[in-house]
C-alpha cells in the first residue's frame, strides 16, 4: 500500500514538473526586434535605418507638441536618431543644439560608457519646424520639454542609466534640460558651453583676446583684420563679384557692406574658436604688404564670406532668434583698429533674423539658469578649452553644487573634450562619467586613475574635431 502511495505521489510530482516546464516554455516571450520596439512607441515613425557594424542606427520622427503647455494646439515632427548597442547598456542623450546628423556617430561619453546614443534635432531647425512657425514657442523651456518627452518615451526601452551631453549650444541645451528636468538624467557632460548671464556685460571677452595665445600670434591676426577694413573698397568689389557668382543676397542683414564688416570682425574670434596656436604659422606675417588675395583668403578661410548672406543666415535663423531673445550674444571691442574703419561694430542678433519674425529679449532667462547651476548642480561636468573665446563667459559652481566639476583643457579650442584634459582630471572625469552611467568597475570606484573608456576608439564613429560652424555661433 505504501509503495503504491509513494508511486502515486511520484507520478503526481512528475506530471506537475512536466506540466510546469511546458507552461514555462510556452510563456517564454519571443524576442522583439529593437526596431519594432521603437516603432511601437506612440508618435514614433521610421525615416530610415542605416547599417553600422556592432550597432543598429535609426533615423526617426517623433511627434511633439508645438507648445508643451498646451499640447492640443498643434504638433510637429522632430527628427531624432538612435545608435543602438544593447538595451542593457547605458544611454547617452546628445544634441548639438542645431540640426541632427543622419550619419552614424558616437559622442565622447558614448564611447566612454560603451552605450547607446539618442540624438535630437533642436526644434525649429528644418525639417523639425512647425508649419506655420510660431516663433514664440522657440525657447529653452520648450526645447527642454522636447527632450523630456523623448526621454520618457524611450526610458521603457532603454531602462539603464542615462547621461545627457552636447557641445557648445548643445552643452547649453544639456544644462537647460537639467535645470528644468533635474530628475531625468543620471549625469550631464556639457562641453564648451557659453553662459552669458548679463548680456550687456561682455568685458570678459575683451580680457580674453588681450592675452590669448602669444603676442606674436595676436599681432598677426590683428594686422590682417585691420588691413581687411583698410582695404574695404577693393575687397568689397571682390565680395560683390563673389556674391553675384554664387547667387548670394543681403536682404536680412541689410547690405553687402554690413555683411563684409561682420565677416571681418569675426576673424580673430573665428581663429581662436576653430584653430590652435600652431595654426598661426598660416596667417600672413606682414599684413600691410600682403596682397589683396592673401588678405581675402585668410579672412574667407577663417570667417567665411558666405556667413552673413541670406543663404548663409537662413539655416541658423533659430539660433540667432534665441540669441536675441534669451541666450544673449557677445559684444567685443577692437582697440587695434581705428574707429574710422569700423562702421557698425559687432551687430546684434536682430540684424541676422528676418524682420517678419518679432523678437524681444528676456534678461532673466540666463540669470535663472546660472543661479540654478551654482546652487543645485548635481553630477554635472563642464569641459572648456583654454583658448576658446566662448569659455570666457562660462558656467561656474557655487557651494550648493554636489559631485560637479568645471575643467579646462590646456591649449584646446572649441573642440575641447575629456581626452584633452591633463591626466589627473581626465581620469577623474572619465571615472565620474562611468559612475554616473552605472558602469564603473570596483577598481575604478576605488581608484579613479584606473578609469578608461570602455569602447575602443573608432575613427568613423568617434569624431574628435570641433563641429565647425561659422564664427560667432557657439
Amino acid at each position: 500500500m505504501r509503495k503504491a502511495l509513494r508511486w502515486l505521489l511520484a507520478l503526481v510530482v512528475l506530471i506537475g514538473t512536466v506540466s510546469t516546464a511546458g507552461a514555462a516554455t510556452a510563456a517564454e516571450p519571443k524576442a522583439v526586434d529593437i526596431k519594432d520596439r521603437l516603432l511601437s512607441i506612440p508618435g514614433m515613425s521610421l525615416i530610415e535605418e542605416k547599417p553600422y557594424t556592432g550597432y543598429r542606427f535609426f533615423v526617426l520622427n517623433y511627434t511633439q507638441p508645438v507648445d508643451h503647455r498646451h499640447p492640443s494646439k498643434g504638433t510637429f515632427q522632430q527628427r531624432i536618431t538612435v545608435l543602438h548597442k544593447d538595451v542593457n547598456r547605458p544611454t547617452v542623450f546628445y544634441t548639438g543644439g542645431y540640426n541632427v546628423s543622419t550619419t552614424p556617430s558616437r559622442r565622447e561619453p558614448t564611447q566612454i560608457v560603451d552605450g547607446n546614443q539618442v540624438s535630437m534635432e533642436y526644434r525649429y531647425f528644418t525639417p523639425s519646424r512647425p508649419a506655420p512657425a510660431d516663433w514664440s514657442k522657440l525657447d529653452i523651456w520648450q526645447a527642454a520639454s522636447d527632450q523630456h518627452r523623448i526621454f520618457e518615451a524611450l526610458k521603457p526601452v532603454y531602462s539603464e542609466n542615462w547621461i545627457s551631453t552636447g557641445g557648445s549650444k548643445g552643452g547649453m541645451t544639456a544644462t537647460y534640460y537639467e535645470r528644468f528636468y533635474p530628475r531625468d538624467m543620471d549625469g550631464v557632460v556639457a562641453y564648451v558651453a557659453p553662459n552669458d548671464v548679463v548680456n550687456k556685460e561682455d568685458s570678459a571677452y575683451d580680457r580674453f583676446f588681450a592675452r590669448v595665445g602669444t603676442e606674436e600670434c595676436r599681432d598677426k591676426l590683428n594686422g590682417v583684420q585691420r588691413e581687411a577694413l583698410v582695404r574695404r573698397a577693393p575687397l568689397e568689389k571682390k565680395y560683390a563679384a563673389y556674391a553675384a557668382e554664387n547667387g548670394y543676397s543681403f536682404d536680412t542683414i541689410g547690405s553687402l557692406d554690413r555683411a563684409y564688416e561682420a565677416v571681418v570682425l569675426d576673424y580673430v574670434w573665428g581663429f581662436w574658436q576653430y584653430s590652435t596656436l600652431a595654426d598661426c604659422a598660416d596667417i600672413p606675417a606682414d599684413a600691410k604688404n600682403a596682397t589683396d588675395e592673401a588678405i581675402w583668403d585668410s579672412v574667407d578661410t577663417i570667417s567665411g564670406f558666405s556667413a552673413y548672406t541670406d543663404q548663409g543666415l537662413e539655416t541658423y535663423t533659430p539660433y540667432y532668434y534665441q540669441a536675441g531673445t534669451q541666450l544673449g550674444a557677445p559684444t567685443i571691442h577692437f582697440p587695434h583698429i581705428e574707429k574710422k574703419y569700423i562702421r557698425y561694430g559687432y551687430q546684434p542678433p536682430r540684424n541676422f533674423v528676418p524682420r517678419s519674425i518679432p523678437m524681444k529679449f528676456e534678461p532673466w532667462a540666463m540669470r535663472d539658469v546660472d543661479t540654478w547651476v551654482r546652487h543645485n548642480a548635481r553630477q554635472m561636468l563642464f569641459v572648456y578649452g583654454e583658448n576658446d573665446p566662448w569659455g570666457a563667459e562660462r558656467f561656474r559652481l557655487g557651494h550648493g553644487a554636489r559631485d560637479s566639476y568645471v575643467m579646462t583643457a590646456p591649449g584646446m579650442n572649441h573642440g575641447a573634450n575629456v581626452a584633452g584634459l591633463v591626466s589627473d582630471q581626465k581620469a577623474l572625469a572619465t571615472a565620474r562619467i562611468l559612475d554616473w552611467a552605472g558602469v564603473a568597475s570596483a577598481k575604478v570606484q576605488e581608484n579613479p586613475s584606473a578609469a578608461r573608456p570602455l569602447a575602443r576608439f573608432d575613427a568613423k564613429l568617434d569624431k574628435r574635431d570641433v563641429e565647425r560652424e561659422p564664427a560667432l555661433r557657439p
